[in-house]
C-alpha cells in the first residue's frame, strides 16, 4: 500500500478581493472553481478570511452543513437565529450545526483592528438534523507541542461534537517541539498549516500550505517555527475531485 501525498501551496489557492474582505480558498468556492479541488472527503471549505474593521457578512443562511470558524488574530463578532450571540478570539473554538436550517452574521468586532480566521465546512454524515450552536476556548498550553482534539463525532476530550465521522486536531509548535498522529490505512487526512512554518511526514510547510494524505498510517510532525497547524482526520470516501 503505497502512501499518496498531495501538496498545495499557498499561492495555489483561489481568491477573492472585496476591498473589507480579503479571502484565499483551499477548495472551490463562490466565483473560484476548480474541478480538481472541490473538497477532500468530507472536507468541503477552508477559506482563509481577513476582514477590514467595522465590516462583515450580513445575516445569510445555511442548512445541512457543519460550519467551524477558526480565530488567529483579532475578534469576530457571531449572531445566528438559533439566538447566539457571541465575540470569537484567538482559542476560541466555534462549531455550528447548520441541520435544517440556520442564518447567521459574522462581524469584525472592532473599529479599528482587522480579524483573520478560518471559515471551515464539513458536510454532515446525515441532513435534516436539529440545527445548534458550540463554543469552547482551547488555551495555547493545551496546544503547545501536542496535537489537541478539538471536533469530534463523540466529544471525546472536552472536544466539540460534529455531525460526521471526522475529527480535527490543532497545535502550536516551535523548535523542538514534536507529535505524531495515528491514522487507520483506509482514513484521509488533511493538514492546513494556518501560520508559521513545520515539517510534515518530511514535507516543509509555510503559511497557507495544504497536505492531503491518503494510505498513510501515522502523521509525524516536527521543525515548526511560529506554527499553528490543523489536522483533518476524515472518512476516505471522497467528493468529486476529493
Amino acid at each position: 500500500m503505497t502512501p499518496q501525498i498531495t501538496l498545495r501551496r499557498a499561492d495555489e489557492r483561489g481568491t477573492a478581493e472585496h476591498g473589507w474582505l480579503s479571502s484565499r480558498h483551499s477548495f472551490s468556492f463562490a466565483s473560484y472553481y476548480d474541478p480538481r479541488h472541490m473538497g477532500f472527503s468530507d472536507l468541503r471549505v477552508i477559506n482563509d478570511d481577513r476582514v477590514a474593521p467595522g465590516a462583515g457578512f450580513g445575516t445569510h443562511p445555511h442548512r445541512d452543513m457543519e460550519i467551524f470558524s477558526y480565530v488567529q488574530g483579532g475578534a469576530l463578532e457571531h449572531r445566528d437565529t438559533l439566538h447566539n450571540g457571541s465575540v470569537i478570539r484567538p482559542g476560541d473554538v466555534q462549531l455550528m450545526s447548520a441541520g435544517t436550517g440556520v442564518a447567521h452574521s459574522e462581524y469584525n468586532a472592532s473599529q479599528r483592528d482587522p480579524v483573520h480566521f478560518l471559515q471551515i465546512w464539513i458536510v454532515p454524515a446525515r441532513t435534516g438534523l436539529a440545527p445548534r450552536y458550540q463554543q469552547r476556548h482551547v488555551s495555547e498550553a493545551e496546544k503547545r507541542g501536542t496535537l489537541r482534539l478539538v471536533l469530534s463525532p463523540d466529544g471525546a476530550r472536552d472536544s466539540l461534537k460534529i455531525q460526521q465521522d471526522a475529527r480535527v486536531y490543532a497545535g502550536l509548535f516551535d523548535a523542538d517541539e514534536q507529535a505524531s498522529l495515528q491514522l487507520s490505512a483506509e482514513r484521509y487526512a488533511y493538514v492546513h498549516l494556518a501560520r508559521g512554518q513545520l515539517r510534515v511526514n518530511g514535507q516543509r510547510l509555510k503559511a497557507g500550505d495544504g497536505l492531503a494524505l491518503r494510505k498513510v498510517q501515522r502523521l509525524d510532525i516536527d521543525q515548526g517555527k511560529g506554527a499553528e497547524v490543523l489536522v483533518f482526520d476524515l472518512r476516505p470516501e471522497a467528493l468529486p475531485g476529493g
